[in-house]
């Protein structure tokens, strides 16, 4: 079997935050259990609900750790870092997810490494791990409308219109972290960052 990669969702810990734009990573992750039939669990090591599974099919199946942390966003470094450490899982073999003001909601970019752009959660796992050279997936949540402040923006459920389409978007999200992780990451960007859904590369931050 394979050498196991990290699939870590963004988020706040709470139902007062399940359903905010700033969790779209952590509900990513949790679609992706269930599509396995796989269930979350509080981990003993790992301040966060982890799951032990596979991607892919039986003889092209890669091992995953999906990682929801239960730390707050801008504490993510360290139970990021404790699974790393538990499930000895180097920088290359990590993927987060994690919601991006600066491109259009439904669609997403993959990329390797780079700036943290504002995003507090990525500036903790960099602060913990000591490097931001680590797969991402950027789930597009767009803009703030008029002069609305994002902080306030990401931390609002998505309208109804965005609610019939997410269910959609969470599974492509979980598409494309398998196409990654099974045939690498440019086979990926081609296929799912030219998404037809649309949405602007950006280099702007979130909360």
């Amino acid at each position: 079997m394979s050498d196991p990669w990290l699939i870590v969702g963004l988020g706040n810990p709470g139902p007062e935050y399940a359903a905010t734009r700033h969790n779209i990573g952590a509900m990513a992750v949790e679609a992706m259990a269930s599509g396995c039939s796989s269930k979350l669990s509080r981990h003993k090591k790992v301040l966060g609900l982890v799951a032990e599974t596979h991607l892919g099919f039986p003889g092209d199946r890669v091992s995953v750790v999906l990682c929801a942390p239960l730390s707050y966003m801008n504490e993510s470094g360290g139970p990021v870092k404790a699974a790393m450490s538990f499930y000895r899982i180097p920088p290359e073999r990590l993927v987060v997810l994690h919601d991006e003001l600066d491109i259009d909601f439904t669609a997403l970019r993959l990329k390797k490494g780079g700036g943290d752009g504002g995003h507090n959660g990525l500036k903790s796992i960099r602060r913990s791990i000591g490097t931001g050279d680590y797969y991402r997936v950027r789930l597009g949540i767009g803009r703030p409308p008029g002069r609305q402040a994002p902080a306030d923006f990401v931390l609002q459920a998505f309208s109804g219109s965005q609610r019939t389409e997410l269910p959609g978007f969470l599974d492509r999200a979980g598409e494309a972290v398998e196409t990654l992780v099974r045939r690498g990451l440019e086979v990926a960007q081609n296929e799912f960052n030219a998404n037809p859904s649309g949405g602007g590369e950006g280099s702007g931050g979130n909360p």
